[in-house]
């Protein structure tokens, strides 16, 4: 039965949206009348097949992490409830705090009403289901376990979610402490220092090498600045075309892992997302092949995407996991003894888990450690630059000062 969202008005003149299920839009209108609401528009729920013949997205962006993870855990409790997948999907609907979290799954519900699997009914949203996610869906279903798959996927997307989170949650004062400064900066050049230095000019004295740089650089600024903010907006898109090449961005990917912190901290965050991805899929009896293939989507890195694709193809030729993955020198080598283990007693999934919670860890550490050595020198650095402009400043006047004595 389709879906239909509507826009209705009350009796008392207050206004009423949702979606309802109706076999037809005259029906959806009927099925409001009866509830003693006027509609004023009905309009279906788009499909996955809808959108690819060329119709409106209902809202452009995808979903985020942690409405997906809410959703996946309202889900995950009303079918471990044992309420049927239609009625599940139903409540998860009427839960929805966001139009984009209610019209996603209403467009879900109305492929599986229409005798789809679930896994095929997500797969009509590649963005806002992505590839892991459907598999472990399509081996609850095949299992009929779905309840049990649903909850631990929860449980990783929210772990997902959380990790990331805490690594931009960590760096947001960072940069707001970098804004800050130069704007401040910025606004003592291009306002105070040209109200102080042209009492200078008046009195005709050499100047300070300092203080006639930090005026050249206030000029600089004042007159030229437009052309720099031009020239800094064509460096980043060009820099942004150059990464389209995938043997540019392979190259950048590389050079990234590396550096010396930041690089660190990059592989730590993909192998604790890519150890998580493939021990539940492993877990849930997803093939390990499809679990690499599935795997490696997650990673943003392309190096350590192409060291998990490289693996792939030594798997299917029948080489070990952990030989395959450690091939390419891109994984950290506690992650290739933990999968040795694994294979080694049978235990691949709990190994996998436990080098995935370890990873996490270490990259909290890691984040928590740099940021901790980050504030403090950004406070140096902007009060070293400062306190030259307020030396530029001084300096004129204490050699004023020398003269009148």
């Amino acid at each position: 039965m389709p879906a239909y969202r509507f826009e209705a008005v009350t009796a008392a003149g207050r206004f009423e949206n949702g979606i309802l299920d109706a076999d037809s839009a005259r029906q959806a209108r009927n099925l409001l009348r009866e509830r003693g609401l006027t509609p004023l528009a009905v309009t279906p729920v788009e499909s996955g097949a809808d959108r690819r013949s060329g119709g409106t997205p209902v809202l452009s962006r995808r979903l985020r992490d942690a409405e997906l993870a809410m959703a996946t855990r309202q889900l995950a409790s009303l079918l471990t409830a044992r309420l049927p997948l239609e009625r599940a999907l139903s409540a998860v609907i009427e839960q929805a705090e966001t139009a984009l979290v209610r019209d996603r799954f209403a467009a879900v519900r109305s492929e599986v009403v229409a005798g789809q699997s679930l896994a095929d009914a997500l797969a009509r949203f590649p963005k806002d289901f992505p590839e892991v996610y459907r598999a472990l869906v399509a081996a609850g279903e095949q299992t009929g376990d779905l309840g049990r798959i649903m909850s631990q996927l929860a449980d990783h997307v929210e772990a997902r979610t959380a990790l990331s989170q805490k690594v931009k949650l960590a760096f947001t004062y960072p940069v707001i402490v970098t804004l800050v400064a130069l704007a401040v900066i910025v606004a003592l050049l291009t306002y105070v220092v040209p109200q102080v230095v042209s009492v200078f000019a008046q009195t005709r004295q050499s100047l300070p090498a300092l203080t006639v740089g930090l005026i050249a650089l206030s000029d600089a600024i004042r007159h030229w600045g437009w052309l720099l903010l031009i020239l800094a907006a064509l460096v980043g898109l060009g820099v942004r075309a150059a990464l389209r090449s995938p043997s540019i961005r392979m190259a950048w990917h590389r050079r990234v892992l590396g550096l010396p912190l930041f690089g660190r901290l990059v592989r730590g965050v993909n192998t604790a997302r890519f150890a998580s991805t493939l021990a539940i899929l492993t877990s849930s009896g997803v093939p390990l092949i499809r679990a690499l293939e599935a795997g490696a989507r997650t990673l943003s890195n392309e190096a350590l995407r192409a060291n998990v694709n490289e693996a792939v193809t030594r798997v299917r030729e029948g080489t070990s996991l952990a030989r395959a993955l450690g091939a390419g020198a891109q994984f950290p080598p506690v992650m290739i003894h933990m999968i040795a283990s694994g294979e080694a007693t049978g235990e691949l999934p709990q190994m996998l888990e436990r080098t995935a919670h370890s990873l996490s860890g270490e990259v909290e550490r890691r984040t928590l450690a740099m940021t901790s050595l980050l504030e403090p020198l950004l406070i140096l650095v902007m009060g070293g630059v400062v306190l030259l402009i307020v030396l530029a400043v001084l300096l004129p006047i204490i050699e004023i000062n020398q003269l009148v004595r």
